[in-house]
């Protein structure tokens, strides 16, 4: 038997990614643990809250400071990350870093995402923007330490 697989396109395999990475970052958010009450917050503020990290508006409806612990803290981090440099991104480093070899659909996707206009060093792409985030987060990292250690 013959069966043909409808292969998604890149558009919305970007859409659905998201939308994956919103509810997981939800479901996470509306964790007890994630609050610091112990109570655990609304879903629906969790899930507002998960989708404005993620598209990096910067929208609350809960003081994130007040509401979230530590873990709540780390996972808005993360979603604000993985909005901001995109998912894809995210899943070629971690393959880069498994050795895992990039195929040419994935390069595709990649240039979807990134809006590249083409697929030629598209993965040296990737590792350069991962090594300028790393390097522009930690300075204003370790910049923003110091007024916060001397006030203490």
């Amino acid at each position: 038997m013959n069966r043909t697989r409808k292969r998604l396109n890149p558009p919305t395999i970007l859409v659905i990614g998201f939308g994956i990475i919103i509810l997981i970052g939800s479901s996470l958010l509306s964790l007890p643990i994630a609050s610091k009450s112990g109570l655990g917050i609304p879903w629906i503020d969790a899930f507002f809250t998960a989708t404005s990290a993620t598209c990096v508006t910067g929208l609350v409806v809960v003081d994130t400071g007040h509401s979230f612990s530590l873990f709540g803290q780390m996972i808005i981090l993360f979603l604000i990350q993985v909005g901001g440099l995109g998912f894809i991104t995210f899943a070629t480093l971690f393959a880069i870093l498994l050795g895992k070899r990039v195929s040419f659909q994935d390069r595709l996707l990649l240039q979807e995402s990134l809006n590249n206009l083409s697929v030629d060093g598209i993965i040296k792409l990737v590792k350069r923007i991962m090594m300028f985030t790393i390097v522009i987060e930690t300075v204003g990292g370790i910049l923003l330490i110091i007024p916060f250690t001397i006030n203490r």
